[in-house]
């Protein structure tokens, strides 16, 4: 049977621990609020830009640009968003495991540019190498904190160092669904061009000052930042979500504990009681 004082001393540390949880959990829920909303607001811009840029592509004709081309660089790009904080789950394990398994299968050589210090932590700790890192993105994202990024990997495809961009993100599809995803950011494809608009619609017509080929040379790099900006705010969200639900469970399992500790303590209560008792009685009678 425990010792009741070393029971009593792990039963108020647990309440501790639970009050810190439970906290955090809060904290989570609050922050994925502030998440789901800059997700969900950053969506209309994107669809109305993928659909501008498919009215376009249909106005030039047969589209050309050269984020649309491939080039014979023997080496790839793979940006990998993870969170600087820990406690959320198996999150960065999924989009971990999901950026090796990717870079497993590939033959050419991978620069890996990866965000986030617990990507960064487990890439040391697993020996490979990381090309270039970025830790100062929180769990807010903004598109000035995105765009230099976005903006360094469009200028290493146009200059031909490179032959494609992939990211590996946590995609939010729902508040109970978030899966690991790899997309190609570039090069671009006829259907990823306008991939968020409905353009099964009848065509628009425009008249349109200057060419769509000149149009598109802005539209189509604002597109590719969109795009990553986007995977930004899903990683946001699905983090979120994740701390959300481990905290809660870690909450539960506290208070689970505690019930186990306090049934536990009491049952080393009673038996201290009935052991004096025992004790009173035996030496009442033997003074009978």
């Amino acid at each position: 049977m425990a010792n009741r004082r070393e029971l009593v001393k792990r039963r108020k540390a647990v309440r501790n621990i639970r009050k810190i949880t439970r906290t955090m959990e809060l904290i989570a829920t609050s922050r994925f609020q502030k998440a789901y909303s800059d997700a969900i607001a950053g969506r209309p811009y994107s669809d109305k830009l993928g659909e501008l840029v498919a009215d376009l592509a249909r106005a030039a004709g047969e589209l050309r640009h050269p984020l649309m081309e491939t080039n014979d660089a023997d080496r790839e790009s793979l940006l990998v968003i993870t969170s600087n904080r820990g406690l959320c789950g198996a999150y960065n394990a999924n989009v971990l495991r999901s950026a090796v398994g990717w870079l497993d299968d590939q033959e050419n050589p991978v620069d890996v540019h990866m965000v986030g210090k617990k990507g960064l932590s487990y890439f040391r700790f697993l020996g490979r190498e990381v090309a270039e890192s970025t830790t100062s993105i929180d769990d807010r994202p903004r598109f000035p904190q995105i765009e230099p990024v976005a903006q360094a990997q469009i200028d290493r495809f146009l200059a031909g160092e490179i032959s494609s961009v992939s990211v590996v993100y946590m995609r939010f599809i729902s508040t109970g669904v978030q899966r690991p995803e790899v997309i190609r950011l570039l090069p671009l494809t006829p259907d990823l061009v306008g991939a968020d608009s409905d353009t099964t619609g009848p065509a628009i017509e425009y008249e349109i000052s200057p060419s769509p080929e000149a149009l598109l040379d802005d539209l189509l790099p604002a597109s590719v930042r969109q795009r990553l900006f986007q995977c930004f705010l899903d990683a946001a969200v699905s983090e979120q979500v994740a701390r959300m639900v481990a905290m809660k469970a870690a909450t539960d399992a506290a208070g689970d504990m505690i019930k186990d500790i306090s049934r536990q303590y009491n049952r080393a209560r009673q038996t201290h009681i009935t052991m004096e008792l025992l004790d009173i009685v035996g030496g009442a009678a033997a003074l009978e």
